[in-house]
């Protein structure tokens, strides 16, 4: 289905030379920030007191919130559990509290604005806990960009898989990048965001490669960068419905979801708008350096041998 078709073939890879430089510095400039700024990590990973309260009445959490932001606490997650009466709690490590007197405080600030509020149980989690999600996280980036690696190497040819993996490691190094520079909370459900952008930023991949290789089969007279402006410009019109589609509903959980939702969806979108930028214009430019040829995606058919023919 197409809203709207381009007639005349655009020309990408005509400054693709200018958008990789800008890419790689993007990159490294992430990279950058990453090392020298670290991440500001959530409670998941950092280790806190688990607190869980009860109320007689369904609560907004919205009132937790202020209740606990009055106690000057910037680091913290307010959820339900299980039903509108029943709160999740999660603060980080306070050096000059424990976790009784942390419980303690919060519940006497929780009381003040509803004195229905009951603590059913308060737990420490410790750090170990953080490092064992934050490895086993890394091991699922990992498992997945060989997955992937492997399922493009079989599909298309290594030139290709090769450029995908780098555009989506791209896409997913700058993500990373914002979080580090801007100390956004790095969360679980932001781990969850960077790893569907994976996914997403390699089906955007896959649909330009596929179509270039059927122009591969079509344009026999045409090069390969005409090869691939033309595929590149023939998947717009799919890119834009996607995109688009995808993006309100990102958008719909970004501005309504609550603060819960808050990061995951602005990883998602960040990762949204520079998976396009990679599938076009790093993707398709990398293949195209790395010598990508009609020859690679298209197999010569199979000359008879005269020898075995049967003469009768």
């Amino acid at each position: 289905m197409e809203f709207f078709r381009i007639r005349k073939t655009i020309p990408f890879m005509k400054n693709a030379l200018i958008l990789n430089l800008i890419s790689g510095i993007t990159f490294v400039l992430a990279v950058f920030f990453i090392v020298t700024r670290g991440f500001h990590l959530s409670i998941e990973f950092t280790g806190g007191t688990v607190m869980e309260v009860n109320y007689q009445q369904a609560v907004q959490l919205d009132e937790v919130r202020s209740s606990i932001s009055a106690l000057n606490y910037s680091d913290f997650q307010v959820q339900n559990f299980g039903t509108s009466r029943d709160v999740i709690i999660r603060l980080p490590v306070d050096k000059n509290m424990s976790s009784t007197e942390q419980s303690n405080t919060v519940m006497t600030a929780l009381k003040k604005a509803s004195p229905d509020a009951e603590l059913r149980r308060v737990e420490f989690v410790g750090p170990q806990v953080g490092s064992e999600l934050f490895s086993n996280g890394l091991k699922a980036l990992a498992f997945v960009v060989i997955g992937i690696m492997i399922y493009l190497g079989i599909r298309f040819e290594w030139k290709f898989a090769l450029a995908c993996v780098l555009a989506n490691l791209h896409d997913v190094v700058i993500i990373l990048g914002f979080f580090a520079f801007f100390q956004w909370e790095f969360s679980l459900p932001v781990l969850a965001g960077v790893l569907a952008v994976l996914g997403y930023s390699v089906n955007e991949s896959v649909v330009i490669m596929d179509r270039i290789r059927e122009n591969f089969r079509k344009q026999r007279r045409a090069s390969v960068r005409e090869v691939i402006d033309g595929a590149i410009t023939q998947t717009i019109s799919r890119t834009v419905i996607t995109h688009a589609s995808t993006q309100m509903m990102v958008l719909s959980m970004f501005f309504f979801g609550g603060p819960s939702l808050h990061y995951f969806a602005l990883a998602l979108t960040i990762g949204i708008w520079f998976g396009i930028y990679s599938s076009v214009f790093v993707a398709a430019a990398i293949a195209m350096w790395l010598g990508v040829k009609r020859e690679d995606l298209i197999k010569a058919p199979k000359k008879e041998d005269p020898a075995s023919e049967v003469i009768f």
